[in-house]
């Protein structure tokens, strides 16, 4: 069932993809500064902040926008399981993230900028992928009307790193 508020709801998708335009611009400029950050637990903090916005939108997602997209359009599943599975990938890479910027910052010789460098560049090809795919593929729906019980806060506003 459509929300009744069309206006707000056929933007929906256009917010979509300046949330993702926003982690786009947060991943970069952590990569941009890896290395450069006068401190480990300043490189920690960004990349934290970063991770843990990625992770909620992606929450989101999964247990709001998909679940009521799933409900509203069922003809969608296959394509929101794919988005899930992508999901889980990118969680991955994001604990290996975390887990490096948290070792670099107790110094340890494992992780440092070129390792966690090498994450995130993957990290950016698979959320580029990953944007792509999901702004095609629901940007219909989302713009025909999706209700919204309070999936869009965690989807598609984020707190400043």
């Amino acid at each position: 069932m459509a929300s009744p508020d069309n206006g707000r709801t056929a933007a929906l998708s256009l917010q979509l993809s300046r949330a993702h335009q926003d982690l786009r611009r947060r991943l970069t400029d952590v990569r941009t500064n890896l290395g450069r950050r006068p401190d480990d637990d300043t490189l920690l903090t960004h990349c934290l902040a970063f991770c843990t916005a990625l992770t909620n939108h992606h929450q989101g997602e999964d247990d709001g926008l998909f679940a009521q997209l799933l409900h509203e359009h069922p003809d969608l599943a296959p394509t929101i399981a794919k988005l899930v599975e992508d999901h889980g990938f990118i969680a991955a890479i994001l604990t290996r993230v975390r887990d490096l910027a948290q070792q670099a910052a107790t110094g340890s010789q494992d992780a440092d900028p070129e390792t966690i460098g090498r994450e995130l560049d993957g990290l950016a090809a698979i959320m580029e992928s990953h944007f792509g795919y999901e702004e095609r593929a629901i940007a219909a729906a989302l713009d025909a009307g999706v209700a919204d019980d309070g999936w869009s806060e965690p989807v598609l506003r984020f707190t400043a790193p």
